[in-house]
């Protein structure tokens, strides 16, 4: 198939960007997308120009640093994938396809299609983990977990933190992001004890870098794991909550 890229191109984080059109012929139909822009790379080096920056790691859909607008949608049109393991048989021959980094003031651009994602980094730093002490594999299986709850909580560890719910939200907001990563630890026994300074800490750490959740739904919409916005309003329950607990628990303290 031949197609035609219109990618984003920007040198430096202050340099302006600008679209690039690039000819794309004999493109495979079973290539991934990032197979694709690899050839599409492998031709521009071997023209002697500079090849297209762009985030990709375990291509399997697991590690969450492939990351693109293709034709206005986070990670392209089909719902519930990522990037890598979108392929090229969702195109047509001679479609125009623009390619374009994560728009959102949290993710500045590095270079090209590459963002800084470590906003993500500082949310997690700042309660996403546990310190209980689990011991070794049978300890832990001695701790009895509700069913509903663990499947809940499996459900939201399947987010990969690739970003698309912060970049394709008018906000710009990241709570899908922080009530996955929050209700994966506070659904299960181990994450009792630091419930509600996690959640509270986190949400904080959150608005430094992003927008305010009105609801919209278009992070659901493009969560290439089908995360569910419910878990936002179970990050808002625990957070108002936690508001309260802790500082009441701050009182005692003093």
């Amino acid at each position: 198939m031949n197609i035609t890229l219109r990618v984003w191109r920007q040198d430096t984080p202050d340099a302006p960007g600008r679209f690039v059109e690039y000819d794309a012929p004999d493109i495979e139909s079973h290539a991934s997308f990032l197979e694709m822009l690899d050839v599409v790379n492998e031709r521009l080096t071997d023209k002697g120009e500079e090849p297209i920056a762009f985030d990709s790691d375990c291509r399997e859909g697991i590690c969450g640093m492939c990351g693109l607008m293709i034709n206005g949608l986070a990670h392209g049109p089909q719902q519930g994938t990522a990037t890598c393991q979108l392929h090229m048989r969702k195109f047509k021959d001679g479609d125009v396809i623009t390619i374009e980094p994560w728009r959102a003031a949290g993710f500045p651009i590095i270079r090209d299609l590459v963002v800084d994602r470590s906003s993500f980094d500082r949310i997690i730093e700042a309660g996403g983990y546990i310190t209980v002490p689990t011991g070794s594999a049978p300890d832990a299986n001695l701790i009895l977990v509700p069913k509903p709850a663990a499947d809940a909580a499996m459900d939201a560890a399947a987010c990969i933190g690739c970003g698309a719910c912060v970049a394709s939200c008018p906000n710009g907001a990241a709570q899908l992001f922080v009530a996955a990563k929050v209700a994966n630890l506070n659904l299960l026994p181990q994450g009792q004890p630091e419930r509600w300074t996690r959640v509270e800490a986190m949400v904080d750490e959150m608005e430094k870098y992003f927008g305010s959740c009105t609801n919209h739904g278009e992070c659901e919409a493009a969560c290439p794991k089908r995360i569910s916005i419910d878990f936002i309003a179970m990050m808002n329950k625990d957070y108002i909550k936690a508001k309260f607990k802790n500082r009441r628990m701050a009182g005692q303290g003093s």
